[in-house]
């Protein structure tokens, strides 16, 4: 018989595994103009699925006991997976974070796992109310999940804009 430790000791090894294969931690980049540097950071940490092993999606929900979970494009007929989804800073902070510390990634995800890390600290420090501050976290989040390949914005020109802005502070 195992021990209640070893059996929890192995299902968290497991999320670990399942999300070094499944997961992603993410800052996405969202225009919105009624913000001070009209952009905001979203920290997001999410796992995805296809529908009939969602059930696993469940169980990392369950073990973290914050987020939730849906299907990852509900309008699209074509994608059929679903997304467990954790944005709440606190819950990052005081779950997922910690939970990351503890059973490492053991691909190149963790270096994307320690920035993020970093970034959703310094958010809670409010280091990106100031615009340098903003910046750093910016390229931070820039630098993650293959140096942006899938960003929707030309970062590079928001970080210029940001950067030669006399008028943001």
């Amino acid at each position: 018989m195992l021990e209640a430790d070893n059996q929890q000791e192995r299902l968290d090894s497991y999320i670990a595994g399942y999300v070094d294969g499944e997961g992603s931690f993410h800052i996405a980049i969202q225009k919105v103009v009624h913000v001070r540097f009209g952009y905001q950071l979203l920290p997001e940490f999410h796992v995805s699925q296809n529908l009939d092993y969602a059930n696993t999606l469940y169980l990392i929900q369950k073990r973290f006991s914050c987020g939730y979970v849906k299907p990852n494009h509900a309008k699209s007929i074509t994608d059929t997976s679903w997304v467990y989804v954790v944005r709440n800073r606190n819950d990052l902070l005081n779950t997922i974070i910690p939970f990351f510390k503890q059973n490492k990634l053991r691909s190149p995800k963790q270096r994307d796992f320690e920035k993020f890390s970093r970034v959703v600290k310094a958010m809670n420090s409010k280091i990106h109310s100031t615009k340098r501050g903003f910046v750093k976290l910016l390229r931070i989040a820039v630098s993650m999940n293959r140096n942006g390949k899938y960003r929707k914005f030309n970062v590079a020109s928001i970080i210029k804009n940001l950067e030669s802005s006399t008028t943001i502070r």
